[in-house]
């Protein structure tokens, strides 16, 4: 086989495999991605201090479209992937909740902390302990952290406890996970 043609080929197979990934299944006309958005930021811009530790800490409102078909639930996972903690792959845990209904298409401003909300979704600890949402914080002396809001459609219902540490929650997700979306802010406190 010639090398031209090798070319070609790889270049195809990464097309498909990337369209796969995109939730497009390689097929033209194929559903749309799973998308999260936020009204409260655009994406990738500066999240208003309201949602940080420097102002409220709360939650911003998020909402999705595009659900993938036979979605049970969601995942959420908010998280600052610039930090390494004790120089190892774990990241900050902003916020993690599993079990969102599968019929939500959005998650109100300013939810309350607490282990299980009334429609069944669980709020997981933070890197601080807590079963809330923990709003950014990166320090004034370094450069802005993205932090980075995941949403996980899944087909499935996860039968964790509140306690659940996140690595347990993403690996009971793996061969669940039927689409996702990503959302992203910037943030560091001011001098």
């Amino acid at each position: 086989m010639s090398r031209k043609l090798a070319g070609l080929l790889a270049t195809a197979a990464l097309a498909t495999a990337s369209a796969w990934a995109q939730g497009g299944g390689g097929k033209k006309g194929g559903a749309p991605a799973m998308r999260l958005t936020s009204p409260a930021f655009a994406d990738g811009s500066v999240i208003p201090e309201k949602y940080t530790s420097a102002g409220q800490s709360i939650s911003p409102e998020l909402d999705w479209t595009n659900v993938p078909p036979g979605t049970v639930t969601f995942v959420l996972l908010f998280h600052d992937p610039d930090v390494a903690l004790q120089k190892k792959l774990d990241d900050v845990t902003h916020w993690i909740a599993w079990n969102i209904p599968g019929t939500a298409t959005k998650l109100d401003e300013g939810i309350k902390e607490g282990a299980t909300l009334p429609d069944g979704m669980i709020q997981g600890k933070n890197t601080r302990g807590a079963n809330a949402y923990m709003g950014p914080g990166a320090g004034a002396n370094g450069p802005e952290h993205h932090y980075t809001f995941e949403l996980f459609a899944l087909d499935t219902k996860l039968d964790l406890g509140p306690d659940t540490p996140r690595a347990e929650v993403m690996k009971a997700m793996e061969g669940h996970i039927l689409g996702k979306a990503v959302w992203e802010g910037r943030f560091h406190r001011q001098q």
